[in-house]
């Protein structure tokens, strides 16, 4: 589960962020209905908004969120993929011919791609991108 919470309607005029309001705001809202979610925090306007407010929501999510970020759903969903890439053990294809699969039901960002390629373009013989019967060449090792 994917959830994003704006600051922008928490905003006096959409301007500025006021400690004691905000502090309600907090301590009224269930929190557990973001259970097991991963949860991204940004403003989608220019106000500034002051560190601790980021800090406090990350004192209330994080008991119950499976993940929390500071940016967009577009940019979380990037950190999600890159943290999981991380973990990543390119080894188990030392030396095999991969396909990347480009169709899905999963939106995968294209920095996704790019970085899985460079994990895996030192370790293994050829990249391919598409579907098995519809490959496009990426990379290919050459001898020497």
């Amino acid at each position: 589960e994917r959830a994003v919470i704006d600051l922008k309607p928490l905003l006096v005029e959409e301007f500025l962020l006021r400690e004691k309001d905000f502090r309600e705001y907090v301590k009224g809202t269930d929190w557990s209905k973001y259970q097991n979610t991963f949860v991204a925090i940004h403003c989608s306007n220019d106000a500034i908004i002051p560190v601790w407010a980021y800090m406090l929501l990350t004192v209330a999510l994080e008991p119950f969120a499976a993940g929390i970020f500071y940016g967009t759903a577009t940019e979380m969903e990037q950190m999600i993929f890159k943290q999981k890439l991380m973990q990543f053990d390119p080894e188990i294809y030392r030396d095999k011919r991969i396909v990347i699969k480009g169709c899905g039901d999963i939106h995968v960002p294209e920095s996704v791609y790019m970085e899985l390629t460079r994990i895996l373009r030192p370790v293994v013989k050829s990249i391919m991108y598409g579907e098995p019967c519809s490959t496009v060449p990426v990379y290919k090792k050459t001898n020497g």
